[in-house]
C-alpha cells in the first residue's frame, strides 16, 4: 500500500489568478505588474506561512510597485474565486481511499485562501489529514516541512507518493526517499498512480 502526498494548488485546486484579476477588470499589463509585486514576490510565501498579517503582506506588495497600490488592494481585498476546486479532486480521493491508499495532502496555502475559497478543500474531509503552510509556519520546498508532515502522521518516505505542480517540490521529495510526480494533467497522473 502506498500513501498518496497531494499538493493542493494546481492539482487538486485551480489557481486561476490571472482570470481572477482579468475578472476584476484589469489588463493584460496590470496584471503582469501586480503578479511580479505579490504572487512572485518574497512575500507571497511569507504570507502563505502566516509570518504576515494581510495588512502587512498588501503593504510589501506596493512597497515594490507603488504606483499600482490601488490595484492592489483592489486585486487582493477579495480573493474568492482565485481558487476553484477541480471536478476531479473528490471523486480521486475516494478512489484511491477505496484501493487502500492512504490519502494526504501538503501544500503551499494562506489562511485567508482557506477561509475564502473554502470549496477549494472540500476534498479535505475525505482525507487522511496534511499539513498547510499557514498552520505550520513552513513551505515547500523547505525540508522541514516534508520532515515535519511524515513525523505527525507516523509515514515512511519510501511509502509516500508525492504529487505537486512545482518542480523545485517534487525534487525536495525525491532527495528526502519520497517518490515523485509532477502533476502535468489528470490523465497523465491516472497513468503514472497505474490507475484504470
Amino acid at each position: 500500500m502506498s500513501n498518496i502526498v497531494f499538493d493542493i494548488g494546481g492539482v487538486l485546486a485551480d489557481f486561476k489568478v490571472k482570470e481572477f484579476l482579468l475578472a476584476k477588470g484589469f489588463d493584460g499589463n496590470m496584471i503582469r505588474r501586480i503578479l511580479k509585486a505579490s504572487v512572485m514576490s518574497p512575500y507571497w510565501e511569507q504570507f502563505e506561512r502566516g509570518e504576515l498579517t494581510e495588512e502587512e503582506t498588501l503593504k510589501r506588495f506596493e512597497s515594490l510597485d507603488p504606483e499600482i497600490s490601488e490595484e492592489l488592494r483592489t486585486a487582493f481585498s477579495d480573493i474568492k474565486g482565485m481558487l476553484e476546486p477541480r471536478d476531479f479532486a473528490v471523486p480521486l480521493v475516494n478512489e484511491l481511499k477505496t484501493a487502500g491508499h492512504g490519502v494526504y495532502y501538503l501544500s503551499n496555502y494562506s489562511k485567508k485562501a482557506f477561509d475564502e475559497c473554502p470549496e477549494s478543500v472540500d476534498f479535505i474531509k475525505y482525507t487522511d489529514g496534511g499539513l498547510l503552510s499557514f498552520r505550520v509556519g513552513l513551505t515547500k520546498p523547505d525540508p522541514k516541512m516534508y520532515r515535519l508532515f511524515l513525523r505527525e502522521f507516523h509515514l515512511n518516505a519510501a511509502d509516500c507518493i508525492f504529487i505537486d505542480d512545482t518542480e523545485k517540490n517534487v525534487k525536495m521529495a525525491e532527495e528526502l526517499g519520497f517518490q515523485g510526480i509532477l502533476f502535468t494533467g489528470y490523465d497523465e497522473l491516472r497513468d503514472r498512480l497505474g490507475m484504470q
